[in-house]
């Protein structure tokens, strides 16, 4: 007699996974750290002043027992001014946020922004160029001089030499040897321009948090996931210069003007010395160029309106990028409307891109013109 047997599906409550009380804090630390620069105790003031609203910890669990725990952890050090902490003191030093702990926000930045991905090899970018590559494409085309004997495809060179001469008097000969198509994986050197002039914390509105986001995201999506490429971060405000990756925590705004022009020329100087055949600049800024250096050393500045001078500048800085083969993607996270004009005209000066977007968003577009340039050769 035979049984009926019901499958189906069982659903039942979804339960979060068990944190323990210092994940829970540290979630939000890894948050905070990030808005203040870097700053512990302002973060760690924030912390507490969440506690006392939504009763984050208990009497098993303080935020000084949180703070040891991160000393402990290795995320957080004491820096002594005087002495180097021995001898003279009190004992206390001022905390600090280590190596581990920026790398820490990197990752969360990455993990927010473009979400899990894996860890894959080295140059993992296609150019869509079949040749003698290192990229497997699943093709066979027929062996021609100068190919590598690396290439060569044994099981299917062997089956071309049993049809063409028979097994009885089996030889292989060049005309039988079939080679499996490769793709070169191409190699990108990009250079990162973020905008600290005053209006990125003008209006209300912070939008250095979610730049200096977007660059700890892309810097870790490349070193992880692209090794072989580069990225260099400048920073722009009346004069630009370059921040290593492991500053970008650290990153504020200042009471400057913007010299988009400064940024230009620094970030080609960067690209000059790269010998990777792919380069690019993407450019994040809220602001309209309203700076330059003179060559006595002095600043021309304009804050109102659009200064023709400082304009036509940043165009000429466009088209000498384009004859170097750099294209430039600009970010503009204002929206008004003089302003998109310039962005442009910049554009079409430099045949590049531009993207007319709020803070939302703005990690994955950043991420997705990544791939979708590194699936194409920008020299041309």
């Amino acid at each position: 007699m035979a049984m009926n047997t019901r499958k189906g599906f069982r659903f039942s409550s979804y339960e979060a996974p068990e944190q323990s009380p210092f994940e829970k804090l540290f979630e939000i630390f890894k948050e905070l750290i990030t808005h203040t620069s870097g700053d512990v105790d302002e973060a760690l003031d924030w912390l507490r002043e969440l506690d006392k609203e939504y009763e984050l910890t208990d009497e098993n669990y303080t935020i000084e027992d949180f703070i040891e725990d991160l000393k402990a952890k290795g995320f957080l050090r004491e820096e002594f001014k005087d002495g180097d902490g021995e001898g003279a003191g009190d004992g206390n030093g001022d905390l600090a946020i280590t190596a581990k702990m920026e790398r820490i926000i990197r990752q969360q930045a990455l993990d927010q922004i473009f979400g899990k991905l894996k860890r894959s090899g080295s140059g993992n970018h296609k150019t869509g160029k079949s040749g003698r590559g290192d990229e497997h494409t699943g093709e066979f085309r027929a062996y021609r001089y100068g190919d590598g004997l690396e290439h060569i495809s044994m099981t299917e060179s062997l089956r071309n030499a049993q049809i063409n001469h028979g097994l009885d008097s089996f030889s292989l000969s060049e005309e039988d040897l079939v080679v499996e198509d490769t793709q070169h994986k191409a190699q990108m050197s990009t250079v990162l321009m973020i905008d600290i002039s005053h209006s990125m914390i003008l209006y209300g509105e912070d939008r250095i948090t979610p730049a200096k986001k977007v660059a700890m995201a892309l810097a870790e999506l490349i070193t992880t996931r692209y090794p072989k490429d580069t990225l260099d971060v400048l920073v722009f405000g009346n004069d630009a210069w370059p921040i290593q990756i492991k500053d970008l925590p650290y990153l504020k705004v200042g009471p400057y003007h913007t010299n988009t022009v400064a940024g230009l020329q620094l970030a080609m100087d960067i690209l000059r010395r790269k010998r990777n055949t792919n380069k690019q600049i993407f450019m994040i800024t809220d602001g309209k160029p309203s700076c330059l250096r003179l060559p006595d050393g002095n600043y021309y500045k304009n804050s109102v309106g659009l200064d023709d001078y400082i304009v036509e500048k940043c165009y000429n800085m466009a088209r000498q990028a384009r004859k170097l083969h750099i294209p430039i993607t600009t970010f503009m996270i204002a929206q008004d409307s003089y302003l998109m004009q310039f962005v442009r005209h910049f554009t079409e000066a430099n045949k590049g891109k531009a993207f007319y977007t709020g803070l939302k968003g703005l990690g994955e577009m950043i991420f997705e013109d990544y791939e979708q340039n590194r699936r194409k050769r920008l020299k041309g």
